[in-house]
């Protein structure tokens, strides 16, 4: 390969490169249409022309026509007025008109189908035109969902999604962190409201406890709780023995006074 040929190359990559590029789907399928379009009022303009024509071809087809018509009752009047060399002449102006017929006859048939031809493409080129408007929009349609798709995900991309994740995880784990002092704090109480429960048992097991052991030491004879009820009797006994005493103190009073 030489180098011109490269060079060419890959000039034209570069150039294709850069038309690519600057392509626009929105611009570029307008101007398609613009384009169609376009065509669509040149073919109009030579199918008008067409038409136009054929219509002139047709009128001087049947100005022929009627000229050689015209001709043939000249020369079949000719003949019965017995002039034959008119009727002749007339015979020769006929057959002018016939071979000028003939072949306007053949530039008419001709046009008639360029006109039926150039009538269908301009119906194809009005679908056409009808189709790629419709499939226009559609396509810009896409054209920005794809655009503004493509903004999304850029915006998403520059985000710095990092830091506010982190961020994120910081404060569920305070979250969480706070979550179980309060749940720790909670047990604690909890455990404080048992253990003084638990106290409030014990203790009122050592009084039951206590209260039995007073009661069985008042049932005990010679005890000082079980005496005290008993204090009438031990007066009752002192009196009785200060009864017992009185024969005796009075014995003694007798030997004093002896």
């Amino acid at each position: 390969m030489g180098l011109f040929d490269r060079v060419r190359r890959v000039v034209s990559a570069n150039l294709n490169d850069l038309v690519s590029k600057a392509e626009d789907p929105e611009k570029i399928l307008d101007q398609a249409i613009i384009e169609m379009q376009e065509d669509l009022v040149r073919l109009r303009q030579g199918v008008a022309q067409a038409i136009a024509a054929q219509k002139r071809t047709e009128k001087q087809y049947n100005d022929a026509n009627n000229e050689l018509n015209k001709w043939q009752r000249n020369a079949m009047l000719a003949l019965q007025k017995g002039d034959e060399n008119l009727a002749r002449q007339a015979l020769e102006r006929k057959k002018s008109f016939t071979e000028t017929a003939t072949t306007l006859k053949g530039s008419l048939d001709q046009q008639t189908t360029q006109v039926d031809t150039l009538k269908r493409s301009l119906m194809q080129l009005e679908s056409k035109i009808s189709e790629a408007k419709t499939k226009k929009d559609m396509l810009k349609a896409r054209v920005r969902a794809a655009k503004a798709q493509e903004q999304l995900e850029g915006l998403v991309n520059g985000m710095n999604t990092s830091g506010a994740t982190a961020a994120f995880e910081r404060m569920e784990e305070k979250v969480l962190m706070q979550e179980a002092r309060a749940g720790a704090a909670g047990e604690i109480a909890g455990a404080d409201l048992e253990s003084q429960f638990a106290q409030l048992e014990s203790s009122s097991g050592v009084d039951d406890e206590l209260n039995a052991l007073k009661a069985q030491m008042n049932t005990l004879p010679g005890s000082g709780t079980a005496s005290q009820p008993q204090l009438p009797e031990e007066t009752d006994s002192s009196q009785a023995q200060q009864k017992k005493s009185e024969p005796v103190d009075s014995e003694l009073e007798d030997l004093r006074k002896e």
